[in-house]
This record gives C-alpha cells, structure tokens and sequence, in this order.
C-alpha cells in the first residue's frame, strides 16, 4: 500500500478534526468533545470513515473496475432523486435526509464519475481526438454536472471542471485549455469594466479591450497553428489601420461606437480565415475562424448571463469580488470576517481552542466552508501555510502514484482523484481569502460534515487501493 498517501490522509484527519474543535468551541465549555456538539460527531463520522477505508482494501480491485458502470448509474439516480425529494436548506435541493443522518448525493458522485470516466478511456483503442468518445466522455462529465446545478448546488457542479486536466492529460488539444482561460479573462474584464468608458470616445473599456484581445489571440492562433506570418501580419495590420480610422472618425467625424468597428473587424476577419481555410485546403484556418466568432458570441452571451440569468446576491458575490463593489456587512460579510480571522493569527497564532473572531462566532460557517480561518486564527501562518504543503505533497503523490499505474483505468482514476483534490483546495483557499467568489465548497479532510469526509475517503482509498495491485496486473 501507499503508506505515504495514507500518512498525509491521517495527518489531515487529525488536523481537520482540531480545527473542527476550534471552530466550534465556546468559551467555557465542558461538554465540546460529547457525542452531541459538532466535535464530538466529526469524530464519529471520522472513525466511520477508518471502517469505510478497511472495507475498501479489503475488496479486490478488480471489483472497482467491473462495477464502475453501474455506481455511476445508482448515483445518477440518487442525484435524480434528490431534486425531487430533498427538503429546502439554504435554498438547495441536495441532501437526503434517512432518519438522523442527512447525506448529499454530490459528494459521492465524484468518485462514480472518476470510476466510469476511467472505466471508459481505459477500454481498448479508445482515441479522445474521436469525436464520439470525446462526446461521450463530455456526457459522462456533465450529466451529474447538470443534475446537481439543478439541485441549485452550483459549487459543486463547477468540481466537475477539474475533469478537464485529466482530459488534458490523456490527450485532449491544448487549445482547449486555451479556449477556457480566454474565456475567464473575456468574462472578468467584460464584467468589471463593462459600464466603464474609454475617454474621448463611445465605447465600453470592458468590451473594447476584450474584441481587441480577440483579434489578437486569433492572429496568435494563426501563427501558433501554421507558421504563416502573412496571415498573422494581415490580421494584425488590419485590426490596427481599422481601429485607428475609427477612432479618428468617431473623434473627428461622426461620433460612433467603436465597438461597432470591432465587431466588424472580427467578422472581415472571419471572412479571411474561411477563404483562406478554402484556398490553402486547411481546416486549421477554418477553426481559428471559429474560435473568433464563438469568442464573440461568448462575450455577449456571458453579459447576458450575468446581468439576466444570475441572481442577484450571486451577482453580487461576483462584483464583490472583482472589487467593484464594497459590501463588507452583506455578501462581503463572510470573505472580510474570514481575512480579518486569518490576519489576526499573526506568524504563530493565537494557539488552539484560543482565537478570539471564531470563539466570537464573527465568521458564519467557520467550521465548514470558512474552516481554513480557524486554522489561521489558531495556528498562524506557519501552522497555515503547513496545511497548504501537506495538500501540496499529498497531490504530488498522488499525480507520482498515477503516472506509475501499468493500466489506463488506473492513471486516469489516479489524475482524477488528484484534480478533484487540487480544485476544492485552490477554490476553498481562494475564497476564504477572497481571491474568488464564494461558491460553498468544503476543504477535503477539515471542512465538518459527514459526506465530504466520507466521499473524499473513499474517492482517496480506491485510488490507493487501485495502486496495491499495480505489479499483479503488471505481471498479467
């Protein structure tokens, strides 16, 4: 067995199960550690999760592999279910509730979906770059994805993102990953500066920036893709010589949006890649033409989506956010008292059961979404920044632990299993020190509750479980 793996898993409990303490711990009491108060059933969910480890080395691997299909189709019922029986909390549909035990679907469908995920891209001659296992792979992905968003559990669902480094892993296109980090920058300067307006003419600084970025990237993608510096040189040729006509028509002539003027520019330049596309008898061209236009459709599309389709509190976190609003004793609440926990830890802390903002009970949910706060308070940053390098090994081991697995079904687990652990690190970290909104993930191992425990254990001991038998069906 991976004795490493399951030493940082240990360790974390232990860390986890004391910042529990902490954050739930008042001033005074005596009963903290009972079976009743939040510690005391942490650590119960805890010794349950010891059981739900030994009974999963103990079965044979092969059985993970066998019955991946069927998991991932009972959870799909489950997450179906729980849409139309989960009582209201918080204003989500997402927890069964079975007498006293309350249990979330979602935090289980990660591992089904790793197992069928792995299951499928491990079958014989399976190609990614094939269209149809590329769709059915996407499936796979976004069924439970959809299911849980419409449990009204958007964090959750966005876990589901973390999927796509393994795709990158086992051959998915770069551009991909390109597509989406063009995406997030479109969709943050489209927002931020969306309503702020470029001096001395008519245009938004959001949109502008971003039709420009688009050209840009386009003509970037030309020269990446097929080494022509012509078409790279007209595309940018153009673009400048057009924006700077406009800008001095709009200034000097007829006052005009410029934006009009991008947007026509990103359709002459279309044009020019699908006759090039034609000419030169390269699809590559005609795809950078499509990446254009759907850059464009998604800058509007995404405007769209934030001022008509979000709510308005999640536009508000949004805003919030990106620092274009203040709203420090409403949604900003939580993400200030949290900075303000974690800040007042100094180097060292102010040692355990002895922080002040948690005991205070200043941060809401500081035992589960905000955890990370407690352990700021308490333990300072040395004892913070120790948590970070423990997540930080422990997924460096297991990306080490996967690259050596001798199947496909087990490397593909194995990048699963370390992405999912990477995404709610990063997401959890970065909104309790408000670096991104706050979307209601937990921390693996110190977040309180039963089924993230209990999910991320069995999604880990799989996982290491999968690895024991590595040299037997290397030897097959």
């Amino acid at each position: 067995m991976d004795w490493v793996s399951i030493a940082i898993y240990l360790i974390l409990l232990v860390l986890g199960w004391m910042s529990v303490c902490g954050a739930s711990y008042n001033f005074g009491d005596t009963d903290f550690l009972s079976f009743t108060s939040r510690a005391g059933k942490q650590l119960v969910w805890i010794l349950c999760s010891f059981g739900l480890a030994f009974v999963i080395m103990m079965l044979d691997d092969d059985l993970y592999e066998i019955f991946s299909y069927p998991i991932y189709a009972l959870l799909l019922i489950f997450l179906i279910v729980t849409i139309f029986v989960a009582p209201d909390t918080k204003g989500s549909r997402s927890w069964l509730v079975f007498g006293p035990v309350s249990l979330q679907p979602a935090e289980f469908a990660k591992f089904a979906t790793a197992l069928c995920l792995a299951r499928f891209m491990g079958t014989y001659n399976f190609v990614l770059n094939n269209w149809k296992n590329a769709s059915l792979v996407a499936a796979i992905v976004l069924v439970p994805m959809i299911l849980i968003v419409l449990q009204k559990e958007t964090g959750s669902a966005l876990v589901y993102s973390a999927f796509l480094l393994v795709l990158y892993r086992e051959g998915m296109p770069g551009v991909v990953l390109y597509s989406l980090v063009c995406a997030v920058f479109y969709f943050i300067v489209g927002i931020k500066f969306g309503d702020v307006p470029l001096e001395n003419v008519t245009a938004s600084i959001g949109k502008f920036v971003v039709l420009l970025a688009i050209l840009l990237f386009s003509a970037g993608l030309v020269w990446n893709y097929t080494r022509k510096w012509i078409h790279t040189r007209n595309i940018i040729v153009v673009t400048v010589i057009g924006l700077f006509v406009a800008y001095l028509a709009s200034r000097f002539i007829i006052p005009f949006d410029l934006i009009w003027a991008e947007i026509g520019l990103c359709v002459l330049t279309v044009g020019y890649l699908v006759i090039v596309s034609l000419m030169a008898n390269k699809l590559t061209y005609f795809l950078i033409g499509l990446f254009t236009l759907g850059s464009v459709a998604f800058l509007y599309s995404s405007d769209y989506f934030f001022n008509d389709v979000l709510k308005d509190y999640q536009r508000t976190r949004i805003k919030v956010t990106l620092g274009m609003e203040e709203d420090a004793r409403g949604t900003g609440y939580n993400v200030n008292q949290s900075m303000i926990a974690i800040g007042s830890g100094g180097l060292t802390g102010k040692g355990f059961l002895n922080g002040t903002q948690t005991k205070l009970k200043y941060v809401p949910e500081q035992d589960t979404d905000f955890i990370f706060c407690t352990i700021g308070e308490e333990q300072g940053f040395i004892g913070a920044a120790g948590v970070l390098l423990l997540f930080l090994f422990l997924i460096l081991r297991l990306i080490h632990v996967a690259e050596r697995q001798v199947s496909t079904f087990g490397r593909v687990y194995g990048y699963s299993v370390a992405s999912i652990f990477l995404f709610h690190l990063f997401i959890n970290i970065g909104m309790v020190t408000g670096l991104t909104p706050v979307i209601g993930i937990p921390l693996p191992f110190f977040s309180y509750g039963g089924s993230s425990l209990w999910g991320f254990t069995i999604l880990l001991f799989i996982f290491i479980r999968i690895d024991a038998s590595r040299k037997r069906h290397a030897n097959q």
